[in-house]
């Protein structure tokens, strides 16, 4: 089933950079302030690779993928990446406090380079839609570059002997650092041949599902495809048949699943007595404090979603509880009754594109749509008029997250977020 190999990672070489100020979160969840952050950082910071600055005369000859290109040669020739020597396995551990919560949690996994599956196979499963914007960026940038800078995040199943495999062979952490939101990240090389088959023999039989990295592993889906078809040859262990991968037990304790919340704006003509009423087709309608902050919202939520779905529907000063939902929606029942079951399903079905008539082009587009991990962010937009409603939610369960990969199914957009991400830049996969 699942084929994971060894590999010779380039590694930011801290006699040269500090590796704390070199590495950086996902592409994907870099903003704008942010990326200027980590330009300051360091000049050999890895934004300049995955998200460069654009300039007003790119063309052809000169953009962000050339000058990745360049940066990324320039680091290799001067030594900023150094390749390890013996092709290894990495043990990869995340220290962390989850938002809204006091606990200090580990999250464990090891770093290798999977090979790359068609769907069809069903060995990995995705669980989200994606799109084509973001795919065509980063296919560009991996045919400049020809490496991947980021791990693409796998879950697998396991009683724990894997994990168990892994620390046995840890000792002094090789890279140790603190990322902006206070995780502590721990990187051990693993280049025993004993210790890599073990873990290779372990997750032959293994199903694989991606947490994060969707548009990542079709990109090097469609990559492999593109090699593939130059070569004239199909299959074989040519580096493009695998790409970078970090692998956690679904069932880890120290796994975490965090809500994305919703926000609705630009609508001209919204009215929450006119939402409320056509809301109560669909959900039992419950008034609300409507000084309600993010802690109450996530403690109601919880509660009353113990039983089923249960959402919170916030406009500038009103607060609904929408729950119970109504049975036998006609605009579920194109879907499996696993896909009936989750809140963010009922959602977009019944609120987003029923009541408030959103397409689910418009959706895809984010038109008049924004997604938001922070409870109290999405409240105060709509409390000071830069929003027209937000719907806060219970976070998805991992149980169902594997239930619909493995069925073969997906979830909309932005319906899962795995806490923390994996950082970008502690180990890199080049293919040449």
């Amino acid at each position: 089933m699942a084929d994971i190999v060894s590999f010779r990672a380039l590694r930011y070489d801290p006699p040269h950079v500090d590796v704390s100020r070199a590495v950086t979160q996902p592409y994907d969840k870099i903003t704008p302030a942010m990326q200027e952050g980590y330009y300051a950082a360091s000049p050999y910071n890895l934004v300049r690779i995955i998200l460069g600055r654009r300039g007003e005369g790119d063309g052809p000859g000169n953009n962000v993928y050339t000058r990745a290109a360049s940066d990324f040669a320039k680091w290799r020739r001067e030594g900023i990446l150094r390749q390890d020597e013996s092709p290894s396995i990495y043990s990869y551990s995340q220290r962390f406090t989850a938002p809204g919560s006091t606990a200090e949690l580990e999250r464990r996994g090891f770093i290798a380079a999977g090979r790359i599956e068609d769907y069809a196979a069903r060995i990995v499963h995705r669980h989200e839609q994606t799109l084509a914007k973001p795919k065509a960026d980063r296919l560009d940038l991996l045919r400049a570059t020809r490496a991947h800078f980021g791990q693409i995040f796998m879950l697998y199943e396991d009683a724990g002997g894997i994990d168990r495999t892994m620390v046995a062979a840890q000792y002094k952490p090789e890279v140790e650092v603190q990322d902006e939101y206070g995780v502590v990240h721990r990187v051990w090389q693993i280049a025993d041949p004993k210790i890599i088959g073990s873990v290779r023999e372990q997750m032959r039989d293994k199903k694989l599902i991606i947490a994060d990295g969707h548009h990542r592993y079709e990109t090097a889906l469609n990559y492999r495809n593109e090699q593939r078809a130059e070569s004239g040859r199909e299959g074989g262990n040519a580096p493009y048949e695998y790409v970078m991968m970090t692998f956690v037990n679904m069932n880890s304790p120290g796994l975490v699943v965090l809500p994305t919340h919703r926000v609705v704006h630009g609508l001209e003509n919204f009215a929450v007595e006119s939402f409320q009423q056509s809301a109560r087709a669909h959900f039992d309608v419950e008034e609300m404090d409507s000084d309600i902050d993010g802690l109450r919202a996530a403690e109601l939520l919880r509660e009353r979603g113990s039983s089923g779905t249960a959402l919170l529907a916030v406009s500038r000063d009103r607060a609904l509880l929408l729950h119970r939902p109504k049975s036998a929606s006609p605009l579920l029942n194109t879907l499996s009754p696993r896909q009936q079951a989750l809140d963010v399903v009922q959602l977009h079905k019944c609120l987003l594109e029923d009541v408030l008539q959103l397409s689910e082009e418009s959706i895809r587009n984010q038109q008049n749509l924004a997604y938001l991990r922070d409870a109290n962010e999405a409240l105060e937009r709509v409390r000071a008029n830069k929003a027209n409603i937000a719907f806060l939610m219970n976070p998805c369960k991992m149980q169902q997250v594997r239930d619909i990969a493995f069925a073969g199914e997906v979830m909309p957009q932005k319906s899962t977020d795995f806490y923390p991400k994996l950082l970008s830049g502690l180990t890199v996969y080049a293919l040449e």
